[in-house]
């Protein structure tokens, strides 16, 4: 299996492990705009739309702080996170932490979960390809200290989309270019396999 650790500690010398925790209901108050894409407990009912429930509250408020300054873009995100105020965000990011991400529709034929479970968990050794369960954890729990989003349960279109926008340089938040260095080793079908199985963790 291709190991992650020399980058996982690296990033861990660039993360701060230490997190000011917002408050949760102040934060419900705040998460109007957040819901109609979001829903208003975190769970989206679009497939390109991400579920924020349960999210690390550290990664989520760095992806609203990268909208909010421009270094994350997008069409519906950056103009939405420019009208949230600084002293808002750890409040917002504390309420989408404390629910409960809903299960995502699982589609996908049981091959393409098998193909996406080895990748997932053993990266890809022809090319040299990070197992996402490195950073992430073997059961997409991600690691909230280090800043490694959850996964589990996140929908696929939106996962698949997430790599290949790495994979082409349009996103770019990612701590020492890590996903950027992971995606440019996978193909279209790859993604489309890893990002199925990531949904159909519970």
């Amino acid at each position: 299996m291709w190991r992650v650790a020399s980058l996982v500690l690296l990033t861990m010398g660039v993360v701060g492990l230490t997190h000011a925790a917002g408050d949760p209901e102040a934060g419900k108050a705040k998460t109007q705009l957040c819901a109609g894409c979001h829903g208003a407990d975190g769970n989206s009912v679009n497939p390109l739309w991400p579920n924020l429930a349960g999210q690390h509250p550290k990664y989520l408020e760095a992806q609203l702080r990268a909208f909010k300054s421009g270094a994350r873009k997008d069409p519906t995100m950056s103009p939405m996170a420019a009208t949230v105020q600084d002293g808002d965000i750890p409040d917002i990011a504390a309420y989408f932490a404390a629910q409960t991400v809903k299960a995502s529709a699982v589609t996908a034929s049981e091959e393409v979960l098998a193909e996406g479970r080895k990748i997932y968990l053993g990266g890809i050794a022809e090319t040299r390809t990070a197992a996402c369960a490195g950073c992430h954890g073997p059961r997409g729990q991600g690691n909230g200290p280090a800043g490694f989003p959850a996964l589990a349960g996140q929908k696929a279109q939106y996962v698949a989309k997430q790599l290949k926008d790495f994979r082409a340089g349009t996103r770019a938040t990612d701590p020492n270019g890590m996903m950027r260095d992971v995606a440019k080793r996978m193909t279209d079908a790859e993604i489309a396999a890893v990002a199925a199985y990531i949904a159909s963790l519970r």
